[in-house]
């Protein structure tokens, strides 16, 4: 105040994108974007690098995703939980630090903490580490959702929530239900 300027903060410049909706009557251009954005399933959560053309695919898709801005704890939650690598096309559960360095080590990611590094700060290589992560393929939040038709600005799911995606994300993350006898009697 005293140089008469004012502390701005800086913007989100990765966004976790979760989607909420089926496929069912979906228009042709958002269904290209869900699968652009690696969303080929409910539940299925990607990270994304915000700038001007991926900011106008989340918009035109926002009724089917919810996005957020994640915090440190919850991409290193995600990763160490969920984390997923691709290798030679297969999805592989990540076990050592070899296995990403053997794949980023050119980047000069060698470690987990490494690569969490690099999508918390989107880094020079974070294209590279985001493609090497399989997409997350989350639990339904424990509780359900509150309501899918509307916005989140609305009391609704779909939309941007910005850090409240934080406590959507470990809802999501929470262990299934273990199915009581009475559902096993039945299977």
């Amino acid at each position: 105040k005293k140089e008469n300027s004012y502390y701005v903060p800086s913007e989100a410049k990765v966004a976790f994108v979760v989607r909420i909706r089926g496929i069912n009557t979906l228009h042709p251009k958002p269904r290209k974007v869900l699968t652009l954005l690696r969303l080929r399933q409910l539940h299925n959560g990607t990270f994304v690098k915000l700038n001007k053309a991926t900011i106008q695919m989340l918009r035109l898709v926002e009724p089917h995703v919810t996005f957020g801005y994640p915090s440190k704890e919850t991409i290193s939650k995600l990763i160490y939980k969920r984390g997923f690598i691709k290798e030679n096309g297969q999805r592989i559960p990540i076990q050592s630090n070899e296995q990403i360095e053997k794949q980023l080590g050119k980047f000069g990611i060698v470690c987990i903490e490494d690569l969490i590094h690099e999508i918390t700060s989107c880094g020079p290589h974070f294209k590279e580490a985001n493609n090497l992560l399989w997409a997350f393929k989350l639990n339904p939040p424990k509780g359900g959702f509150d309501c899918k038709r509307h916005s989140f600005v609305q009391g609704g799911d779909w939309g941007n929530r910005e850090e409240y995606i934080n406590e959507l994300v470990n809802n999501m993350l929470q262990r299934p239900r273990s199915p009581t006898f009475t559902q096993l009697h039945y299977l």
